[in-house]
């Protein structure tokens, strides 16, 4: 049976500032009501598969098993890289972990942060490609091109296949400029190169000790040293880093003689740019997509994401706007690719926008950072019912907790204690301390913290049901 691989990695810049290095696209909800990962993972309904397994970052791994958590999805596992290496490394990782449950499956491997507007084609393609994957072919999907775009790499097609399913390739080629992404439409036999493999695991593996046999001895040597830690599993982590780093069309599919491709013609999209999302999603009769509490006044052809606040716009043309509780973008739609800039300039300057947003994910919950200054910091927390945080203790600041509403059980040195709406506890600097929600309701409370340093690693980490260990972690 089918074994659907999605790469849920990657930090993901071009979709500032709501997208950041901790909490990137493939978590947000652009389109409809879920967020891409899944509707990456549903929209694999219509195709008979094994739970998906899936390969994300060490930092998003609580991101990634509490949207699969909300969905009810099942997965087959959670594969933690602890160092990005590319989509050539990572997907061998998936293939050797197929074969240790000692079963040869045909992978389909997708990235989670794609739109597919036609899933029924999509369905169709996926289904269509399975007869040439588990004829030992390397299959990856040719999206039909619908403009010449310029921002796609793209695939040539060489001969059809006598099974009359694909073609073979005759050449992958990098992204172009306008002139030749035009020539290239005129010819009718490029696709659009969609980052979408079929094939099974042992093929692939072959290929890649082939003519990437440096990558396949790291990720074989990884795989030596593999413990398993809640959803996740966890790899060597000194091997993995002497890992290449490259894709798996420079590793395997561009050497390859056994390489097709497959068209798909499906309303497909990488959502590059807010300029992407603004050209596939439903517009007014102005030509404007609105997102949140907005008001336009003669706007026209502009995309506004308002996430917190009301956000008026009088007189744009052709403009993206999009608001979070810590930043907005204001860009021409023709200049947006230039938001990297912006993202490099926040980590020159060392400013924490670019990481994480003001509200923050955690495995219990999320906390809000509402106000700061010198020495104070002030969190709105919400803790999930039957979550607790870590049992710990702080060199450098203290913390005052007020119950807004729910249940809190309180660890507050050699005491256990019980508070609810309206009442507080003091917590000194250096007390061990724990916070957990026992009720069926979501735990709300606001903590002042004060002291000398605020910093997120002033913790020392006694005990943490979520296999957090590191002093240096987030709480």
């Amino acid at each position: 049976m089918l074994l659907p691989v999605i790469m849920a990695g990657g930090s993901g810049s071009r979709l500032w500032p709501l997208s950041r290095q901790q909490f990137p696209k493939q978590f947000l909800t652009l389109l409809g009501d879920h967020s891409m990962l899944q509707t990456t993972a549903k929209r694999l309904a219509g195709i008979a598969h094994k739970p998906a397994l899936v390969i994300c970052n060490e930092e998003h791994r609580f991101s990634v098993a509490e949207q699969f958590r909300l969905n009810g999805i099942a997965n087959s596992g959670i594969v933690l890289e602890p160092v990005g290496r590319n989509t050539a490394p990572a997907i061998a990782l998936a293939a050797m972990l197929a074969l240790r449950n000692g079963d040869d499956p045909v992978m389909l491997v997708l990235a989670a942060d794609h739109v597919i507007k036609d899933e029924a084609a999509f369905c169709h393609a996926v289904t269509k490609a399975m007869p040439l994957a588990e004829q030992d072919k390397l299959v990856t999907f040719g999206i039909v091109p619908t403009a010449p775009e310029t921002g796609y790499g793209y695939i040539q097609r060489g001969d059809a296949l006598a099974s009359e399913l694909g073609f073979d390739i005759a050449q992958f080629v990098e992204k172009p400029n306008f002139a030749t992404a035009q020539d290239y439409i005129a010819t009718g036999q490029y696709y659009w190169n969609s980052g979408m493999f079929m094939f099974k695991a042992s093929t692939y593996l072959n290929e890649l000790k082939l003519h990437s046999p440096a990558i396949f001895a790291a990720c074989e040597a990884s795989m030596q040293e593999v413990s398993h830690d809640i959803d996740f599993i966890r790899i060597n982590k000194a091997a993995f880093e002497a890992c290449p780093d490259d894709s798996i069309d420079y590793a395997v599919m561009e050497k390859t003689q056994h390489g097709v491709v497959v068209p798909m013609d499906c309303g497909w999209s990488d959502v590059g740019s807010w300029s992407a999302l603004w050209e596939i999603d439903d517009k007014d009769e102005q030509g404007n997509v609105f997102k949140g509490d907005v008001i336009g006044i003669n706007t026209r052809n502009t995309y506004v994401n308002a996430s917190e606040k009301l956000v008026t716009t009088i007189g744009l043309d052709d403009v993206v706007v999009v608001e979070t509780k810590d930043a907005i973008l204001v860009a021409k739609q023709s200049e947006v690719q230039q938001v990297k800039q912006v993202v490099e300039q926040l980590k020159a300057e060392q400013r924490s926008e670019w990481q994480h947003h003001r509200e923050v994910y955690r495995p219990w919950g999320k906390y809000d950072s509402i106000d700061n200054g010198g020495r104070f910091q002030v969190k709105r927390i919400t803790v999930k019912p039957g979550a607790k945080l870590s049992v710990q203790m702080h060199h450098h600041r203290a913390e005052h907790w007020i119950v807004v509403s729910g249940t809190a059980k309180v660890t507050n040195g050699d005491k256990d204690i019980l508070l609810t709406e309206n009442q507080s506890t003091y917590i000194p600097v250096g007390v061990v301390h724990a916070l957990e929600n026992p009720g069926k309701v979501p735990l709300e409370l606001i903590e002042v913290q004060s002291g000398s340093y605020l910093g997120e690693d002033d913790i020392v980490r006694f005990e943490d049901r979520y296999g957090r260990v590191a002093p240096t972690e987030a709480k």
